[in-house]
């Protein structure tokens, strides 16, 4: 049994396929922005020397897991809506799902989440 072909043989198929590739490039972008951002914020406030009784003590953790969650929550929607996308290309032709960009995004994904526990389960 032969696999099917990476793109569909129509080039108007193709040229969608690849805007959604691109457009899951983006949300990518966005998201290790996100997540970054997050993460590096969240050390330097961490950082920095509070007075004792210093009111919002936990505002470092605070800010990290909402940029966090964001990024994940970022590339987890742009992934469903890359999916949706690839999945009503594939009722018209038949091609490979299995694209390099959306093992990216899940990987992202699994990274987001990470971070994210890992800034929460630190004691502020």
């Amino acid at each position: 049994m032969a696999r099917p072909p990476i793109l569909p043989k129509d080039l108007g198929e193709q040229r969608t396929i690849l805007a959604a590739d691109r457009t899951l490039m983006a949300w990518i972008r966005t998201s290790l922005s996100m997540l970054s951002f997050g993460f590096t914020i969240y050390k330097f406030l961490d950082s920095i020397p509070r007075a004792p009784g210093q009111a919002h003590e936990d505002s470092p953790q605070r800010v990290g897991l909402f940029l966090a969650a964001m990024g994940t929550a970022a590339m987890v929607l742009g992934t469903i809506s890359y999916w949706a996308t690839l999945h009503e290309m594939r009722r018209a032709n038949e091609f490979r799902m299995g694209r390099p960009v959306l093992v990216m995004a899940l990987i992202m994904s699994i990274a987001g989440v990470a971070l994210f526990v890992s800034i929460a389960t630190r004691a502020a």
